[in-house]
């Protein structure tokens, strides 16, 4: 039956939904961002889901991106140290583990959580990876080219990504943490571009040696990324950050040039192909030149560089690499004679989650082709939480590669019934350890999401850390434990920020549900009173289901948060002043309408805080002696509480509750916050 606030216009849901969180790096254990900025977020949202659409009809799958270069360096230096022992895929399988372990501890209820080259899921991946890379290369979007890649000349070898340490080449960009052919802050470019590289393995100049890879036309399906973004303008529930981040790469070709190497470039203009000229900016320092195509700018970058011309580029649709040269990686199929390639970890790490999908079905015995139905459906959707900075992979290059493999041609942005759906992007800004970016080089050291809960509850960090609205922007994380100055941090004057939202579990949340249990069992024999709800509550409870539901359409979880905060002290209070008035006029009959009312908003506040805090709302359920599967559901018609209730019962009108021990709390203080009480 649907709920009674569904006789307003409803929002419709997909009938299937596959959630994906982000994949960490199999090069370290969880930190306290990637927790709390992509799973906590990923897992609340498959929760409600599961809750609203059925758990039968939600997959949420993640898992630990085994390869790259960043594993590579992190297990050369572990083993370097004399810190590890055992192979690279050991190395990967133990931080794998960690991650799994501290995923557990916040309660991520993840179908699968794997390693994309570990055990059963590794080896669905190498085959769903090889057929990508045919596909792509029998529809005519791949095409071998000759690159320069980085060679460490004193010890002998070609560099990895992340061996290779210098200057980000874009311009406007002043990251100084950038790899051989993307930087921290997620801009993509050509390893010859890169300024000042440094080898991390020697510490020397690197050389450039030419290599052969597989590329992707990326410059080829601007259409369908141009398309694509235009879609996501329309849609109110995609996050600003999400289209201004694509749109910086839809932009034509550009160099820029130092204003005082403007006649080194005269002499030179016309060996270069068609272009547009730009004087300088006020304010800036170099002029401009547009291309017609990223073809034609990499043929004048080569111009420029035999003329000595130092320049810049600017964000543009480049090809997109799809192999690499690094053994540890999934193997490239043979194609036109070429051999012994890997495929770049970003490629196979934005169809890993179709990997997933696959290698959860065959755990439950399900058809291999059973994914389709979640991916390939109009009806379905797939949201991805991520990282805003990812957003080119994801954002950019996903929808040109899901586009690339569609049967008919030409390929559309908006992709036909059986093909490969676009996903929503549910993209993040960082979590900020204080007022910077955490970082463990830094002076002060941000905590590992395993060293938080020494401190604080899973459930505590779980509300704070949806409440940080990361949606609309990058917010600090202050944990009073972790401040680095002691005064503040020693001053019980000072409030923990950490805890906002917790004391509305510990204090608010635990009060009203004691309350409605100690009163069923001091004045209604241990039973929980049934009858109609007053017109007050259910009006607060109809305007309040239909914004949460909104909200969580749009997947605004900061602003759930809020409506809950409020909901609930509302619920609160109703209890408090009506049983005081109840009890001030000796009224058995509005006694019992209370505790009616109360026990309502109970089960209403507890539905609605299950994606939030799980482990404590389910134990409420428990206590309140009903199926989860039942309480948890949306399929009912939440005018009272007798729709979950059995025949004898509704004639009795009255429900058993379980026995409530004396100062039982639902939502727990961690031990260290007792210890201080």
């Amino acid at each position: 039956m649907a709920p009674s606030q569904n006789k307003k216009e409803r929002i419709e849901w997909p009938k299937r939904a596959v959630v994906t969180a982000g994949m960490p790096y199999g090069n370290k254990s969880l930190h306290f961002g990637h927790v709390g900025g992509v799973f906590v977020p990923a897992d609340c949202y498959a929760r409600f889901l599961r809750d609203r659409i059925g758990s039968e009809n939600v997959v949420f799958v993640s898992g630990t991106d085994c390869f790259g270069s960043p594993i590579e360096e992190g297990y050369r230096k572990e083993v370097e140290s004399g810190s590890f022992e055992g192979t690279l895929e050991d190395y990967v399988r133990r931080n794998h583990d960690r991650q799994k372990a501290t995923l557990d501890a916040y309660d991520i209820s993840l179908d699968v959580y794997e390693g994309s080259g570990l055990g059963h899921c590794g080896e669905v991946h190498r085959s769903i990876s090889a057929a990508f890379v045919q596909r792509l290369h029998e529809k005519g979007f791949l095409h071998l080219e000759s690159t320069l890649q980085f060679y460490d000349a004193q010890e002998g070898m070609f560099l990895n990504g992340r061996q290779v340490v210098g200057h980000c080449p874009v311009q406007g960009c002043k990251s100084e943490k950038a790899y051989a052919d993307e930087c921290d802050l997620g801009h993509q470019y050509d390893p010859v571009d890169l300024i000042n590289p440094i080898s991390s393995v020697s510490g020397t100049v690197p050389e450039m040696r030419e290599v052969r890879n597989w590329y992707f036309d990326l410059p080829g399906l601007s259409n369908v990324v141009r398309d694509y973004v235009d879609a996501l303008e329309g849609d109110p529930c995609i996050r600003p950050v999400v289209t201004k981040t694509i749109k910086e790469f839809l932009v034509p070709p550009i160099i820029y040039i130092k204003v005082e190497l403007y006649d080194k470039y005269q002499e030179i203009a016309d060996k270069l192909p068609k272009h547009v000229y730009r004087d300088a900016a006020k304010g800036k320092q170099s002029f401009e030149i547009e291309f017609e195509n990223v073809y034609d700018r990499d043929k004048a970058r080569t111009v420029l560089a035999d003329a000595n011309i130092r320049f810049r580029t600017g964000k543009a649709l480049v090809p997109f690499r799809i192999s690499g040269n690094v053994e540890w990686g999934v193997p490239v199929p043979e194609i036109d004679g070429v051999d012994g390639l890997t495929v770049w970890c970003w490629p196979e790490s934005l169809w890993a989650p179709l990997s997933f999908t696959m290698a959860r079905n065959d755990d439950r015995g399900l058809s291999r082709s059973a994914w389709r139905s979640f991916w390939c459906k109009k009806d379905a959707k797939v949201y991805q939480f991520i990282g805003q900075d990812n957003l080119y992979f994801y954002g950019v290059a996903q929808p040109a590669l899901f586009a690339a493999l569609q049967e008919k041609r030409p390929v559309v942005a908006d992709a036909p019934e059986g093909e490969l759906q676009q996903t929503k992007l549910i993209a993040n800004h960082h979590i900020l350890f204080g007022d910077k970016k955490a970082s463990s080089s830094g002076s002060v050291k941000p905590p590992t999401a395993d060293e938080l809960l020494e401190h604080y509850t899973s459930e505590q960090l779980r509300a704070h850390f949806l409440a940080l609205a990361l949606d609309q922007k990058s917010v600090g994380f202050k944990p009073k434990i972790f401040d680095p100055d002691p005064e503040k941090r020693n001053d019980p004057r000072v409030a923990d920020p950490a805890l906002k939202e917790g004391a509305l579990l510990t204090k608010v949340f635990n009060r009203l549900a004691r309350s409605c249990f100690y009163e069923a069992a001091k004045s209604f024999e241990g039973y929980m009173p049934l009858g109609a709800v007053s017109t007050e509550v259910l009006a607060r409870v109809n305007k309040t289901m239909h914004k949460y539901e909104e909200l969580m359409y749009h997947v605004d979880l900061h602003s759930v948060m809020a409506l809950m905060d409020e909901f609930i002290r509302y619920a609160n209070k109703y209890w408090s002043s009506g049983i005081r008035e109840a009890e001030a006029n000796g009224d058995v009959d509005a006694r019992r309408q209370v505790l009616v009312d109360s026990f309502y908003l109970l089960r209403i506040a507890t539905l609605l805080m299950h994606p939030v805090v799980p482990r404590g709302t389910e134990r409420i359920c428990d206590y309140m002696n009903f199926e989860f599967e039942d309480f948890f559901s949306w399929n009912y018609d939440f005018d009272s509480m007798e729709e979950l209730c059995n025949a004898m019962e509704l004639d009795e009108r009255r429900h058993r509750v379980r026995d409530l021990p004396p100062r039982t709390d639902f939502f727990k203080f961690h031990p260290s916050q007792i210890k201080k009480k």
